[in-house]
């Protein structure tokens, strides 16, 4: 399947629910906008879409008979998810492996994405149809993994990595969310999740730690309000930053290999 003009296609995942995924995935997404980018996010998470939620979208999407287009944020982000194809955010997708799938070799390859420098994936959580249809029909560059501090979520997030370096899919870095709380009176962090193992795992697997997000009240209610896009913090800027080298390094050295 051709990538046509996106330029850089890349996974964001975890393997586990409940970690922050898809708000990095919007955090990210929105803080490249802003550096002058042209963003598109597919939300593969076809059974917990969450991205139309955090960015205030609702459906339905138009085919006007040369593809699907994608609804755009406030901030110009594209978007798909299956979200739009229900009636409201409360309708469950009640649907097979094989529906699901075929959905999103669709939202990739029949979505008129037009001219992008980045599609994020959001990725559901597990290692099973939809991560593995994703890493087989879909042309990834990278792959992002997501994990907050405890040992449960480093544990999980070490099976999604393994399954995408089996699969020949170049793991990009990893974020820890929700790994700090900066104390709103003197500044201190607390460790409000337990201790960091954000370094322990990129050291494993040789990867550079692309940020460590702090618990931010502001990015909940701004979740809730469907302005996540408009949320800015250093933490997030350097992330962005951090992608975006880590997407060229693994680019020249595809090219070094050719």
């Amino acid at each position: 399947m051709d990538k046509g003009a996106i330029r850089h296609v890349v996974a964001v995942g975890s393997g586990k629910g409940g970690v922050g995924k898809s708000s990095v995935t919007v955090l990210l997404a929105s803080e490249l906008r802003r550096q002058g980018r042209s963003v598109g996010i597919l939300d593969a998470d076809i059974t917990g879409p969450s991205v139309p939620k955090l960015l205030g979208l609702r459906g339905p999407l138009v085919d006007r008979g040369e593809g699907i287009e994608p609804a755009a944020s406030h901030e110009g982000l594209r978007v798909v998810s299956s979200q739009f194809m229900v009636e409201d955010e409360q309708t469950p997708v009640i649907w097979r492996g094989p529906l699901v799938t075929r959905l999103i070799t669709q939202f990739f390859g029949s979505v008129q994405w037009g001219a992008l420098d980045y599609l994020l994936i959001d990725m559901p959580p597990g290692t099973s149809d939809v991560p593995l249809t994703v890493f087989q029909t879909i042309p990834i560059d990278g792959m992002v993994f997501v994990l907050t501090p405890q040992d449960l979520a480093a544990l999980i997030v070490t099976k999604a990595m393994n399954m995408a370096r089996d699969l020949h899919v170049p793991l990009l870095g990893v974020v820890e969310n929700m790994a700090f709380l900066p104390c709103p009176h003197c500044g201190t962090r607390i460790d409000l999740f337990g201790p960091s193992r954000v370094g322990r795992v990129a050291e494993e697997y040789g990867v550079p730690v692309l940020a460590r997000l702090p618990v931010a009240p502001e990015v909940s209610e701004r979740s809730d309000a469907g302005t996540l896009d408009q949320h800015t913090a250093s933490e997030v800027a350097a992330l962005a930053t951090a992608f975006e080298r880590a997407v060229d390094q693994v680019s020249r050295s595809t090219v070094t290999v050719l």
